[in-house]
C-alpha cells in the first residue's frame, strides 16, 4: 500500500453529510467544477438562490424542467450573472426576506471577460450577493477557446500549439480587491475543508464577497479525469495557485504558507495542453510562478 494511500485511509472529511446536488447531472468525468458546487451548497445550505449564466453549469444541471440540483436556480445571459443575482437579492428583500443567501456562479468566460462589467458594478455598489467564479482557464462549454484566465503556454482551439498564449492570466483577485469589497477569497477543490470554512464565514457577511476556485477541467487540459484533484492540489502546493483571503482590500492572509513550494514542472507535464512546452518555456512558467508568490509574501508582511 502506498504512503498516500495510506494517508488517505487515516483522513476523515468533516464536512456535512447532507447532499444538494445529485448525482444525476450531466457534467464531464473528473469535473472539478462540480465538486466546487457540491461543497459550496453544503456550507450554504437550503435557502440559496443560484443566478448561472451561459457557462458549463448551464448545461450540467439538467435540462427544464429537470434539475440535478436541490435548490432553485435561474438561468440568465451570459454577461449578466452579477446583475442578475443582485435583482434576484432585492427582489427578496422586497418580501421581507434577508435570510436567503443568493449566489452569482460563473466560469472564468463569464467572469474574466464577458461578464467583468456587471461584476464590477455589483462591486462598486457593494451589493449583498456572493459571486463565485470556477476557474478551468478557458472557454470549456463552447469548445475550448482561450480567456483571459488561460495561462501562458496553454493550448487551445484558439491558441494552437504554434501559437500558444504568450500572455499572462489577468489577476482578477487583484481587480475585485481594488474594488475593496469586503470579502475575497481563493479556494480549490482539493482542499475542501478550507473551501467550506471560507464559504460558512462569507455567508455571514453582508455586501459582495468573491470567490475564486480552482477547478480542473480533463476535458480542456487533456489530462487524466482521476487525476482532477491532484492537479488542483499541486496547484496549491507549487504556489501557483495561492489560498488566501483579502478583506476590505486590504487585509490580505495566505491560508497555506509553503516552506518548500514544489516546482512546476510536474505539473505542467500531467497536463497535454502543456505538453509541446520546451524547457525554457517551462523555466518562463516558474518565473512568473516565483514572481507572483514573491509578491504575495511581500503584501502579507507589509
Amino acid at each position: 500500500m502506498s504512503q498516500e494511500v495510506k494517508k488517505a485511509k487515516k483522513f476523515t472529511m468533516t464536512l456535512p453529510a447532507d447532499e444538494l446536488m445529485a448525482c444525476g447531472h450531466l457534467a464531464c468525468q473528473g469535473c472539478g467544477a462540480t465538486l466546487a458546487m457540491r461543497y459550496m451548497l453544503k456550507a450554504l445550505g437550503q435557502k440559496t438562490i443560484l443566478c448561472i449564466p451561459a457557462c458549463c453549469w448551464a448545461v450540467i444541471d439538467g435540462p427544464y424542467p429537470y434539475s440535478s440540483m436541490d435548490v432553485p436556480i435561474y438561468h440568465c445571459a451570459f454577461e449578466t450573472a452579477a446583475s442578475t443575482a443582485t435583482g434576484v437579492k432585492a427582489g427578496l428583500e422586497a418580501t421581507g426576506d434577508t435570510e436567503t443567501t443568493v449566489v452569482a456562479w460563473a466560469g472564468d468566460g463569464g467572469t474574466f471577460d464577458i461578464g467583468i462589467q456587471a461584476l464590477s458594478g455589483a462591486a462598486e455598489r457593494n451589493d449583498d450577493i456572493i459571486y463565485v467564479c470556477y476557474d478551468n482557464e478557458a472557454y470549456m462549454n463552447t469548445g475550448i477557446q482561450r480567456s483571459s484566465a488561460t495561462p501562458y503556454g496553454a493550448w487551445t482551439t484558439t491558441t494552437p500549439v504554434k501559437h500558444f498564449k504568450t500572455r499572462p492570466k489577468k489577476d482578477i483577485v487583484a481587480i475585485l480587491a481594488a474594488h475593496r469589497i469586503p470579502y475575497i477569497a481563493t479556494a480549490s477543490i482539493s482542499h475542501p475543508e478550507d473551501f467550506f470554512k471560507k464559504m460558512k464565514k462569507a455567508k455571514d457577511i453582508k455586501g459582495t464577497r468573491f470567490f475564486h476556485v480552482y477547478a480542473p477541467c480533463p476535458t480542456g487540459w487533456k489530462s487524466r479525469p482521476e487525476d482532477t484533484v491532484k492537479l488542483a492540489r499541486m496547484a496549491v502546493q507549487n504556489g501557483y495557485f495561492p489560498l488566501l483571503e483579502i478583506e476590505n482590500g486590504e487585509k490580505t492572509t495566505v491560508n497555506l504558507k509553503l516552506k518548500e513550494r514544489k516546482p512546476v514542472d510536474d505539473y505542467l507535464r500531467l497536463q497535454g495542453r502543456f505538453r509541446h512546452l520546451v524547457p525554457e518555456q517551462i523555466a518562463a512558467v516558474q518565473a512568473e510562478v516565483d514572481a507572483r508568490w514573491e509578491r504575495l509574501m511581500k503584501g502579507c508582511a507589509a
